[in-house]
């Protein structure tokens, strides 16, 4: 941080539960409103199918289920953020995504043991900003290597 200036992170917040997420934007391709998705067999009980986007086959797990905590009932107000992984794209179901925000590395600390029932290997650290507390995430770690591939070898 040279010349007081401070390195900043532009993330998107989304929400689960009564938690607020961050990933950085850069890894996010567009947030889409909930769009029919055709199950799939014989994946894992998060892979909830794939959509249709424009032409394009993506694979679309619950970040709920992914982190182990209650299924929500897909409605109007969930989103799909279609993130990208490990340079393949993946929706990401979440129960609403809020806003874009720049966040001070000053801002992060490191994240905890465990946060509810999410595993510290997902988590990037913490920020406290304001009032808020943001969980931001490692989508690197949110799907394993092994998950990547049995997802984007989905026969549709």
């Amino acid at each position: 941080m040279e010349n007081g200036t401070s390195v900043t992170r532009k993330m998107i917040i989304f929400q689960l539960e009564d938690e607020e997420y961050a990933i950085p934007v850069n890894h996010i391709g567009s947030i889409e409103r909930l769009l029919p998705i055709t199950r799939v067999p014989q994946t894992a009980p998060f892979v909830k199918g794939v959509i249709n986007l424009r032409g394009v086959v993506i694979p679309v797990i619950d970040l709920r289920l992914r982190f182990q905590m209650k299924e929500a009932v897909l409605n109007d107000n969930k989103r799909i953020i279609i993130a990208l992984i490990n340079e393949m794209e993946v929706g990401l179901i979440v129960d609403s995504a809020n806003d874009v925000i720049d966040i001070r590395e000053d801002q992060i600390e490191s994240p905890p043991a465990v946060i509810g029932t999410i595993d510290a290997d997902y988590i990037d650290g913490i920020a406290k900003i304001d009032n808020r507390l943001l969980i931001l995430l490692n989508l690197l770690t949110v799907l394993s290597f092994e998950e990547l591939d049995k997802i984007q070898s989905l026969e549709v």
